[in-house]
């Protein structure tokens, strides 16, 4: 054997060996039950898993927030708008919370919002604590809400997706309504909200309620001239009692 084969066979040899202990290594430290600690670390997307895979929870950037197309816990995604937070998911896999945030500015002035969410079973929100502040011109709203919704006694996430879908493709704005409202008497869709609590965009901080068609019924409020007010309504809206009168 020449010089130069045995320092080939010298440098395979070695770089075999090295290679094996990298990988060794590596497989102890992910293998290792000791809690691994660093001071800073910088990802765009995190997945809390449990041990057979099923994902819990996310905890996401603007860009890899999962939207159309998009599969979790084999769940494929509808479209909505991309935004960094957090996403719940329950030992079946399914979404069930949420906490989103944005903001920035625009050509109006800007626009930023904050929810935070808890789902029914198999839907969507029924619990969310809401804040949102826009900004055009000289005019500046903003509002926050603790809101408690009743939601679609049979409604289901995927089956949501599908009958959104079919409702988007409707392009006739009264045959997607008639539609939709056959669906929602179906109690497959459709969303009331029951309970509000904080401040509103007209400015009235207080407690507002409404019956399971969504209609206002009563207000215990104080107004930004600082008025108290408490109204109750009929199923019309016309005030039925009030005080002050």
């Amino acid at each position: 054997m020449t010089k130069l084969n045995r320092e080939l066979v010298f440098l395979r040899t070695f770089a075999t060996a090295t290679v094996s202990c990298l990988i060794l290594i590596l497989l102890y430290a992910f293998k290792t039950n000791e809690n691994k600690r660093f001071a800073t670390i910088d990802v765009e997307r995190i997945n809390i898993i449990e041990k057979d895979g099923t994902v819990k929870m996310v905890i996401t950037n603007v860009e890899q927030f999962p939207t159309l197309g998009d599969s979790i816990n084999h769940t494929v995604y509808h479209e909505r708008k991309k935004r960094s937070g957090l996403l719940f998911f329950n030992e079946d896999g399914k979404e069930c919370g949420g906490f989103i945030y944005d903001g920035a500015k625009n050509e109006t002035g800007h626009s930023a919002g904050l929810s935070l969410t808890y789902d029914q079973y198999d839907g969507d929100q029924v619990m969310q604590l809401l804040t949102t502040d826009s900004k055009r011109g000289d005019k500046r709203v903003v509002s926050s809400l603790l809101a408690f919704n009743d939601r679609a006694e049979n409604e289901t996430q995927e089956g949501t997706n599908t009958l959104l879908r079919e409702l988007k493709n409707i392009k006739d704005p009264e045959t997607r309504r008639k539609k939709y409202q056959d669906y929602k008497d179906q109690k497959l869709l459709g969303s009331t909200t029951r309970i509000l609590l904080g401040k509103t965009g007209s400015e009235n901080n207080g407690l507002f309620l409404f019956d399971d068609n969504g209609n206002p019924r009563a207000q215990f409020s104080i107004d930004k001239d600082n008025s108290v007010k408490l109204i109750a309504y009929d199923e019309q809206g016309n005030i039925t009692s009030s005080w002050p009168e």
